[in-house]
């Protein structure tokens, strides 16, 4: 029962953790528009890899992690300084998306699937989640965590993580022939998202 209670819980926190529009979401939605669905499942494959990395991490090493205020602020300035950059980067770098058209443009699913594990990479904000989720759930006697525990609320997250990745692929895909407008805007959308993300991590080490 313990097990299945882990499962539940890492699917449930996951997916209160990646519903809200983010950078994740909306490169998947954005690679299922312009280079179709294998390859954006394919994005969310490799964007689920390292958010099991982090999750595991941060639900192994809760405790510590929680406790060690230095740690927990560097790990804040890393996530500033690359949010700072990828909000730069889509506002007067990134090359405006067409909209999508037929044609027989190769983009390789490797490179899709090594550009998940980028972005979530740069995206630090799994880690102090998980680090407050688990250290909540044990101290509400919610869920005690053992390494077989510790495991399935793992998979329960990438369970949950990657259902929302599907669920916005299918919904773009769906709404396809009414987005011209939404890809020539996405890099500014992806900029705003990744630019918020920043001001409130900058937010956070001023007051700290």
């Amino acid at each position: 029962m313990s097990i299945f209670v882990a499962l539940l819980w890492g699917l449930l926190c996951s997916v209160v953790g990646i519903s809200l529009p983010g950078l994740l979401n909306l490169t998947a939605a954005k690679t299922s528009i312009r280079d179709g669905r294998s390859r954006a499942l394919i994005f969310s494959a490799g964007a689920t890899v390292v958010i099991f990395i982090q999750a595991y991490i941060s639900v192994a090493f809760a405790k510590l992690i929680s406790n060690s205020g230095d740690l927990l602020k560097l790990i804040q300035e890393i996530g500033l300084g690359a949010f700072a950059l990828l909000t730069i980067y889509f506002f007067f770098f990134a090359k405006k998306p067409k909209v999508i058209q037929e044609d027989n443009t190769v983009r390789t699913k490797v490179g899709r699937f090594f550009l998940g594990m980028l972005l979530s990479a740069l995206n630090f904000f799994p880690i102090p989640f998980f680090v407050l989720v688990s250290v909540s759930l044990a101290n509400n006697e919610l869920m005690v965590f053992s390494p077989l525990t510790n495991l399935f609320f793992v998979l329960g997250v990438i369970i949950g993580s990657f259902s929302v990745f599907y669920l916005y692929i299918v919904f773009f895909q769906r709404i396809q022939h009414k987005t011209e407008w939404l890809m020539r805007n996405m890099n500014y959308f992806l900029g705003s998202v990744t630019g918020l993300v920043a001001i409130i991590n900058l937010i956070k080490i001023l007051r700290e």
